[in-house]
C-alpha cells in the first residue's frame, strides 16, 4: 500500500471511507476534487481491494455525489476515452447504458429522422451493462443489420456519411468497460452509471439526456460545468421513459442550459442560463399513454417499429412518439427555433422518405 500511496497520493479508498465519506448519508463529508480524482484513478488502475471498492461505491451512492465530485470522475474517465470527432457537430445523446426492459427504444428512429432533417446525431452504449443489463442502442441497431462494433474513427466516419453515428463503449471507453465485472458484483448502480453517459465520444457541443427528477438535470449541467475536460455550449434534458432518452407521454419537464456568449461561464453566472419548462406531448401529436409504447421484446420490436415508421408504413402512437423525439433532437441542435418547428421538419423527413434513406445508409456503412 505504501507504494500505491506513493504513486497515487495520500488518499487510498479505505482512508477516504474512514475519514471522509463512509460514515453514513447524514454525517459523511464530500470529497474534494483532488480526492475524487485520486480515488477514481485508483479504481481504474484496479488498485483497491474489491471489498473496499464496493464500500466506496456504496458510500458515494448513499451520500449522493456533488457536481464537483462527478466532474472529477468525468475528467479522469475522459482522460482515457479515445475521442474521434466527425467533421459535423452532432447532438450527443447520452441514454442510460443499462438499457430499457418495458418500452420501445425510439432513439434510433428519432435520430435517423433528425439526421434526415439536417441535425446530425450521435448515440453510444455498451453491451448488457450492469445493473439492469437490458437492451440499449447497440441491440436495436444490431437487429436492424447495422454494424455496431466499430472503432471510434469508423464511428466518426459514420456520422459524416449518414448523419447518424453509433459509438461502442468497449472501443472508445475501455477503462470503464473493464469495470464490468466489479459493477455487476455490486448489484446496484454506482456513479459510473451516471458518468459513462457523459463521455461525449464525438466531442459534440450539445448534449441531450434524460432524468427522473429535475434536480438530477441540474446536477448533470453542473457536472459538465465542473468538468475541466468538457466545454459544451448547450444541454437539453427531459423526463424520459425508464430514465432513457425517449420522452415520456403526457406532462413532461424539459431542462435547458446554454453557455451563452462565453462557453466558459459557470452555470448561473452572467451569460449562462438554466431554465426549465413544461410540455404536454399531446399538444405535439403524441396523445397517448406510456402503456401504448410498451413492448415485450425491446430490441426486436424496437427495430421493427423503427423500420416501419421510417418507411412510412406505420402511423399511430409509435410514429407520433418518434416524430416528437426527433423534434427535440432538432431543437437541441438549434436547427429549429421551437419544438413545433422541429416537429414539422421531422414529419417532412419521414413523409419524403429521407429518414428511411438514412437507415439504408447506416446498413450499407
Amino acid at each position: 500500500m505504501a507504494q500505491a500511496t506513493q504513486e497515487f497520493g495520500d488518499w487510498p479508498l479505505k482512508r477516504l471511507m474512514t475519514e471522509v465519506c463512509g460514515s453514513g448519508h447524514k454525517s459523511a463529508d464530500d470529497l474534494t476534487r483532488a480526492q475524487a480524482t485520486e480515488a477514481f484513478e485508483r479504481v481504474l488502475a484496479d488498485e483497491p481491494d474489491p471489498t473496499t471498492l464496493g464500500a466506496f461505491w456504496l458510500a458515494n451512492r448513499w451520500k449522493r455525489n456533488t457536481p464537483e465530485e462527478l466532474g472529477a470522475y468525468v475528467d479522469v474517465m475522459c482522460d482515457r476515452v479515445e475521442y474521434a470527432e466527425p467533421d459535423a457537430d452532432p447532438v450527443d445523446c447520452g441514454a442510460n447504458y443499462d438499457g430499457k426492459g418495458r418500452s420501445a427504444i425510439l432513439g434510433v428512429a428519432a435520430g435517423a429522422v433528425a439526421a434526415a432533417a439536417g441535425t446530425p446525431v450521435v448515440v453510444h452504449s455498451g453491451d448488457r451493462v450492469p445493473t439492469q443489463k437490458q437492451d440499449a442502442y447497440k441491440h436495436v441497431l444490431d437487429e436492424l443489420g447495422v454494424h455496431t462494433e466499430l472503432t471510434p474513427a469508423d464511428s466518426a466516419d459514420m456520422v459524416d456519411e449518414t448523419g447518424f453515428g453509433f459509438y461502442y463503449q468497449p472501443a472508445f471507453n475501455p477503462a470503464v468497460d473493464d469495470l464490468w465485472e466489479r459493477r455487476d458484483m455490486m448489484g446496484v448502480r454506482t456513479f459510473v452509471n451516471t458518468i459513462e453517459t457523459l463521455a461525449n465520444p464525438a466531442g459534440a457541443s450539445t448534449h441531450l439526456g434524460s432524468f427522473y427528477h429535475l434536480a438530477f438535470a441540474k446536477k448533470v449541467v453542473d457536472t459538465f460545468v465542473a468538468s475541466e475536460f468538457h466545454d459544451l455550449d448547450r444541454v437539453l434534458m427531459f423526463q424520459g421513459m425508464e430514465g432513457y432518452d425517449d420522452v415520456r407521454p403526457g406532462y413532461t419537464k424539459v431542462a435547458e442550459w446554454d453557455a451563452g456568449d462565453d462557453a466558459d461561464d459557470a452555470a448561473g453566472s452572467e451569460g449562462a442560463s438554466f431554465t426549465d419548462f413544461e410540455i404536454e406531448t399531446a399538444e405535439y401529436g403524441m396523445d397517448l399513454e406510456e402503456d401504448d409504447l410498451a413492448v415485450d421484446d425491446v430490441a426486436a420490436e424496437s427495430a421493427a417499429i423503427t423500420e416501419a415508421v421510417l418507411a412510412g408504413e406505420r402511423d399511430g402512437p409509435f410514429a407520433d412518439a418518434v416524430a416528437v423525439n426527433a423534434a427535440l433532437r432538432i431543437y437541441a441542435g438549434e436547427d429549429a427555433d421551437s419544438i413545433e418547428e422541429g416537429l414539422e421538419l421531422a414529419r417532412e423527413a419521414i413523409d419524403d422518405g429521407s429518414a428511411h434513406e438514412v437507415l439504408e445508409a447506416l446498413r450499407a456503412f
